[in-house]
């Protein structure tokens, strides 16, 4: 039994024109519109299917659904995929974590690495790697960023003292006379 796509209003056969020869859309949307032009213009599925190089199977397929759902039917449906690793409220626990100072929360340093907050978050039972937690910041568009730095004041106000020469081999400069 051949399958056929109704006809179409010129406005229609337009927009599926346009679809088909379009350089913007993704190649699937692009593809399926091809497809279905062809059978408006009177080819037969077998045919499309061996001039586009694809299965017989899947030229009648999406013929089928476009004429079940028209322009909606050549959209992929959602597929549900792998389940999320991680709770929304686990991911909503690391950046309300990773934006709160630690000394709020009672920890004896000034600001976060990611290796101290994998301890803090494994401590508060969310066990999540350093990459994970990474990707996660990535997602909701914040940088990570290194707040110790060697310029400014320091909290220590000895380390001059404690540190030393800045470097062994460069020799100390003699005074001018």
């Amino acid at each position: 039994m051949a399958i056929r796509v109704q006809d179409l209003s010129d406005e229609e056969l337009e927009t599926l024109r346009t679809m088909a020869r379009s350089r913007t859309l993704g190649a699937g949307l692009v593809r399926r519109a091809q497809i279905v032009l062809h059978s408006v213009e009177g080819l037969t599925a077998p045919t499309i299917s061996e001039r586009m190089g694809l299965c017989g199977e899947t030229v009648r397929h999406w013929l089928k659904r476009f004429k079940a759902r028209g322009f909606d039917g050549l959209e992929e449906d959602v597929r549900s995929g792998r389940p999320p690793t991680y709770t929304a409220a686990e991911r909503s626990a690391v950046i309300d974590t990773a934006l709160t100072p630690p000394a709020e929360l009672g920890l004896p340093f000034a600001s976060w690495t990611l290796d101290r907050l994998v301890a803090h978050l494994s401590e508060k039972g969310i066990g999540m790697k350093r990459s994970r937690i990474a990707e996660i910041f990535v997602q909701e568009g914040l940088k990570w960023r290194h707040e110790e730095t060697w310029f400014g004041a320091r909290v220590d106000p000895d380390f001059a003292k404690k540190r030393g020469r800045l470097s062994s081999s460069t020799p100390r400069r003699q005074r001018a006379a």
